[in-house]
């Protein structure tokens, strides 16, 4: 054989290596948990059955590590807040913690209630559909982290239960009231999310650095605003990441979460002001100070996933090992503690070693994000589940998340293209006056106030009225602005993925139902 042939092989080998030392990992996962459930549970009736499903929700746990926890700190690692290495330790301890202090004691083991349980009157017809429903929800997400879209666990759970469900009692058992509250939580999500992190955007732009003095500026919007999102966070951990240790209604949530603020403003504000001081009159100084508050951000939001999301794994799970304990169907069942281990450590597990295509998918590779912008969508996530929450809407933390994203991408292909046409106004107004004149005339412009830009273009309108933009001229603008800073590609590829996921994991775990009832029959 040739040595160009030899060092071919040795390079194709060398880069294969990692993706082997991956999947060793999380095969050795899975082996251990066989062994430890087989230790356990082989003698009891259907015991196999467990040592099975045990493996499946350890394999979907995995799958949400990778996929789900990047909306949490994707957008951190594309500000450069947090180092992708950074990001995914903290993530890893937070998403564990989240689930081992705040998953529960009991888990609903019909998420959402979309199937009625009482139709299937089998306990074993009842572990074959909690069985497929949550290997289809697995192979989905496995699917979506490939391709690099990120999808809702929650609805791969959904769709993997509703197919198996009907799989096995027809069309008659799936809520399809509950159904088309799902499907509406497809646009409902990340509008709302894309509508509060723009305007979260914004109102940074307009209070900080469209003024002159942009330190001084932060020196007083700052601490508001970290205060703001230590309330949001604070109501936000209260209401969905403790709500299964700490029943609290709304409005004490709302209540404690203002206390919790105020004292964190308190603090904050001398710390700001001290950082400030030594700090240039520009926007990277600006965004060193959002810096911590979105590293805060990002664990917290962590925390929350892991306590709320972690039933995605261990639910069905949880109903499996209760019906061959007891031999029965309940709608609610005890996690064990060998059971929230699972999904624990599994999402730990998946996202440290799958989850950097996701977090780069979410940080970087739908629009440029910076700190201010991070900081945007953090306080997105928080809000919209708060707002939904109260409302009785229906959405979903990565469709919130990375509408949140498009939303702050679309805002800035807003005002860059509205800028672009100012630029071109006042040059078409200035036509056939000298270059230096023009010049001059834009740094003013440049360096004023929203405020005064506006009085300058009006008083320019008043003297130059004939000299406008064609209609072409500026859809050719905008045109150009909004290929340069959202990826529609992204977009389109996302958005399929949201809408085929309930009916890809509902038909997966349907013909999944009828292998392994056929396998057991």
């Amino acid at each position: 054989m040739e040595l160009k042939n030899i060092n071919q092989i040795e390079t194709a080998a060398q880069s294969g290596r990692p993706e082997l030392f991956r999947l060793g990992i999380g095969l050795l996962f899975i082996i251990l948990i066989m062994m430890y459930t087989g230790y356990q549970y082989t003698e009891i009736h259907n015991g196999l059955m467990l040592v099975a499903a045990a493996m499946i929700g350890g394999y979907m746990a995995m799958n949400i590590g990778a996929n789900d926890v990047a909306n949490n700190v994707g957008p951190a690692v594309g500000s450069r807040a947090l180092t992708l290495g950074g990001a995914i330790f903290m993530a890893a301890i937070f998403e564990a913690a989240g689930a081992l202090i705040a998953g529960g004691e009991v888990v609903s083991t019909i998420k959402k209630g979309i199937i009625d349980p009482a139709l299937i009157n089998d306990p074993d017809v009842f572990i074959w559909v909690m069985m497929a429903a949550l290997l289809a929800a697995a192979i989905w997400l496995n699917i979506a982290t490939a391709l690099g879209a990120p999808v809702s666990t929650t609805h791969s759970i959904v769709g993997g239960v509703l197919g198996a469900g009907i799989a096995a009692g027809g069309l008659g058992i799936a809520n399809w009231a509950k159904m088309s509250t799902i499907a509406a939580s497809w646009v409902i999500s990340p509008v709302l999310g894309g509508i509060i992190a723009a305007a979260f955007l914004y109102l940074i732009k307009r209070t900080i650095t469209y003024r002159p003095d942009m330190i001084q500026a932060s020196n007083r919007m700052v601490p508001i605003l970290v205060g703001i999102m230590a309330w949001a966070f604070s109501t936000y951990l209260i209401i969905k990441g403790l709500k299964k240790i700490w029943k609290a209604d709304f409005f004490s949530a709302l209540g404690i979460g203002l206390i919790i603020a105020i004292t964190i403003f308190v603090i904050v504000k001398p710390l700001i002001a001290k950082q400030s001081g030594a700090l240039p009159n520009e926007k990277s100084s600006v965004n060193r100070l959002f810096t911590i508050p979105l590293i805060f951000a990002a664990a917290l939001l962590s925390f929350a996933h892991g306590a709320n999301d972690v039933a995605n794994a261990v639910g069905p799970l949880a109903a499996i090992n209760d019906a061959i304990l007891h031999g029965g169907i309940a709608t609610k069942a005890a996690i064990p503690l060998w059971v929230m281990m699972v999904g624990a450590i599994g999402i730990a597990i998946g996202l440290a070693l799958y989850g950097p295509k996701l977090i780069r998918t979410v940080g970087s590779e739908i629009t440029e994000l910076d700190q201010m912008r991070a900081f945007s969508i953090a306080m997105a996530a928080s809000i919209t589940v708060i707002i939904a929450t109260q409302l009785g809407l229906p959405v979903s933390s990565t469709h919130i998340a990375v509408g949140a994203v498009f939303g702050v991408g679309f805002l800035r292909e807003f005002i860059k293209a509205s800028y672009a046409r100012m630029i071109e106004d006042i040059k078409a107004h200035h036509a056939g006056e000298d270059h230096e004149v023009i010049e001059a005339f834009l740094n003013d412009f440049r360096r004023a106030s929203v405020h005064e830009k506006g009085r300058m273009l009006a008083e320019l309108k008043r003297h130059k009225a004939k000299a406008e933009l064609t209609k072409k001229e500026r859809k050719g603008l905008k045109k150009i602005y909004h290929k340069e800073l959202v990826k529609r590609s992204a977009l389109m590829k996302i958005a399929a993925a949201w809408v085929i996921t309930v009916p890809a994991s509902g038909l997966m775990a349907a013909m999944l139902f009828f292998t392994i009832r056929g396998m057991m029959l």
